[in-house]
């Protein structure tokens, strides 16, 4: 069946594709129409894999990506569908949305839709994200409608998630991990979420943003058929200064999740890519990235960035070993073509090491630093 429809969704897109993109020119009242997308190819080299040592890493594919955006009078639409290997979870929507723009400072959106949390897209810089990425607290998307509000220096967000991405509507069935970003899975699920960001922005030769996010929501528990909360508060800073770029936040959060008697309400368990794992059910992150522009204009490069990415994630429960990550490395740009060169440290962190269910959670207080060299090119349209 999940494959069916995936077949159908590519259908609809290749058939919208050869819409001659002149009749919206011409006739303000047809649809207009964006197209997009991405091919990556990825290398690593992870010091904690020996075979993959041995054989000098891995060079593979990595993700293809369709992008649509449409808007007919006030009516939008914006989609993101990504194909990674079955391995990884396979197809999956990163997000997709219908709205209505009320006027240029108001604007409704509708479906799976950014949680409005925290610096916006990214606060890193690398291909890795930071640690918050891989707690469900950044670039993430749930299935609700967001209310935006921007104008002046102001940019004010608010909204109401029914629950995460829904792949099986039948009873009592464990949230999917065939998605892009982490949400909570196994026997819970996130529902009746609410979420509140505000930011303020000034200058022009030093372009700066303050901000604060707030969410709280449910989790109900599918064995005991009763509900838990979960809460989680960001504070940020951003600065653009010439061809400097800084980001800072902290973030902190708390899940009480209501499990059946015997299992722990210290950890909690979250799904992407095809794998769950554990973390640590309170914490908070601690993350500061910095990037420098360096323009090139000569031949094909048009651009190289330079950047250091930290995060930390300090665990509230004791005897668990806390989590760090920084990532050093550059991004070429080269018109449609971008490479990122990465090398990422970790320790106690589930994708830079051996540790993958427990990383997050308890942890190892004897964990070493991992390393992992990657190189990850994209030819983007």
């Amino acid at each position: 069946m999940v494959d069916k429809i995936k077949i159908v969704f590519l259908c609809i897109f290749l058939f919208i594709s050869f819409i001659p993109s002149s009749l919206s020119a011409q006739n303000q009242k047809m649809p207009q129409l964006k197209l997009g997308g991405a091919l990556r190819f990825n290398y690593n080299h992870s010091d904690w894999k020996k075979r993959n040592k041995k054989r000098g890493g891995e060079f593979g594919f990595d993700v293809f990506r369709l992008n649509v955006s449409a808007s007919y009078k006030k009516i939008l639409l914006d989609a993101e569908y990504r194909f990674y290997a079955a391995s990884s979870g396979g197809g999956m929507l990163k997000y997709g949305w219908m709205g209505y723009q009320l006027n240029e400072n108001h604007q409704l959106q509708l479906g799976l839709t950014a949680v409005p949390f925290g610096i916006m897209p990214y606060t890193a810089n690398n291909y890795f994200f930071n640690i918050n990425y891989y707690l469900g607290l950044e670039d993430d998307a749930d299935m609700g409608i967001k209310y935006l509000y921007r104008k002046g220096h102001w940019d004010i967000a608010l909204a109401f998630f029914k629950n995460a991405d829904i792949l099986d509507f039948s009873e009592g069935v464990e949230p999917s991990p065939d998605r892009y970003a982490y949400d909570i899975g196994g026997r819970n699920k996130e529902t009746n979420q609410g979420n509140f960001r505000v930011a303020y922005h000034w200058g022009n030769f030093r372009k700066q943003q303050v901000g604060a996010s707030a969410m709280a929501g449910g989790i109900y528990n599918l064995d005991t058929e009763s509900m838990g909360s979960h809460i989680a508060f960001a504070l940020y800073y951003t600065l653009t200064y010439r061809n400097w770029d800084f980001k800072a936040q902290y973030t902190t959060y708390c899940m009480n999740p209501n499990n059946k008697d015997g299992e722990p309400r210290n950890q909690i368990t979250v799904v992407a890519y095809g794998a769950p794992y554990e973390i640590a059910s309170k914490a908070d992150t601690y993350i500061a990235s910095l990037a420098y522009t360096l323009p090139i204009g000569k031949g094909i490069l048009d651009s190289i960035q330079l950047y250091n990415d930290f995060s930390m994630m300090h665990k509230h429960e004791k005897g668990f070993n806390d989590s760090y990550q920084n990532v050093t490395g550059c991004l070429l740009n080269m018109g449609p073509v971008y490479t990122y060169i990465d090398y990422a440290l970790g320790k106690n962190q589930a994708w830079l090491g051996n540790n993958w269910n427990n990383a997050f959670a308890a942890g190892q207080p004897s964990a070493q630093w991992n390393a992992r060299f990657n190189v990850n090119i994209g030819y983007y349209f």
